[in-house]
């Protein structure tokens, strides 16, 4: 199956599809950030490893020591992203891609990889049932429900930063932590803003655009990062109605 994939390259990153499900004829904005966000990425040792077709088929992954979020840990890889949708499901491509991953690690001498989750699985996180099934086990928590996974391959594990932990900040508007590494949040942040001018609702936007600024937030993250009157709400990408749900608390 090895060669029904591609990893992007600097030399292949412009023509290639991103694999997400955004469909346009013209230059779409979110896909182009992402697009940037990525040629910024893959020399420090970034993976995006995809079908060779236009479709929802990829893992996403990178050194953590390089990777844009609040875990720290020795010599681990990191999974953002690892996703098979629409009618590509059930051909064994996920399992293909976490084996490549898995591999990868092991041939670079990696001490194990990991990615975030929850006691609830979330909509904007990957299937955290599924990478249990290859052996990845919870090695840290918040006290709002989300977890560490790690498959470690020396006994060592990772661990978020006391910082994330703490899932606070000063400020009580609603406040929204963002990167572009998914093509679908500069489309969300545009209609979030729009909805909470039409509505009165004070809002921050803060745009995560250094590493350091990923290591040093105040609560777990993947991409993006929602608070509301000083407290940490959900990694999951917000529309108006689930802004609405959160802003009724």
């Amino acid at each position: 199956m090895e060669d029904h994939f591609i990893n992007l390259t600097p030399e292949n990153l412009a023509n290639e599809h991103l694999c997400c499900i955004i469909r346009s004829k013209k230059l779409h904005p979110g896909v182009e950030a992402k697009r940037q966000w990525l040629s910024d990425r893959l020399g420090e040792g970034h993976v995006f490893r995809k079908l060779n077709a236009k479709a929802t088929v990829f893992i996403e992954y990178a050194p953590l020591e390089t990777a844009w979020v609040p875990v720290t840990g020795d010599n681990f890889f990191y999974i953002y992203c690892l996703w098979v949708l629409g009618e590509h499901k059930g051909k064994g491509y996920g399992k293909a891609l976490m084996e490549d991953c898995l591999a990868d690690a092991k041939e670079k001498g990696k001490s194990g990889v990991c990615m975030l989750g929850a006691k609830r699985q979330k909509s904007w996180l990957s299937d955290q049932s599924f990478a249990k099934k290859f052996g990845f086990e919870v090695v840290d928590a918040t006290d709002d429900g989300y977890e560490l996974l790690s498959l470690s391959f020396d006994g060592t594990a990772p661990k978020f930063t006391q910082k994330a932990k703490e899932s606070k900040i000063a400020g009580k508007e609603l406040t929204i932590y963002y990167d572009m590494q998914c093509p679908y949040i500069f489309q969300r942040v545009e209609t979030i803003r729009q909805y909470c001018n039409e509505n009165a609702i004070p809002v921050s936007f803060i745009q995560v655009d250094t590493l350091q600024k990923a290591k040093e937030l105040p609560c777990v993250f993947n991409n993006w990062a929602v608070f509301y009157k000083g407290r940490f709400e959900t990694v999951n990408l917000l529309d108006p109605v689930s802004l609405k749900r959160i802003i009724k608390k």
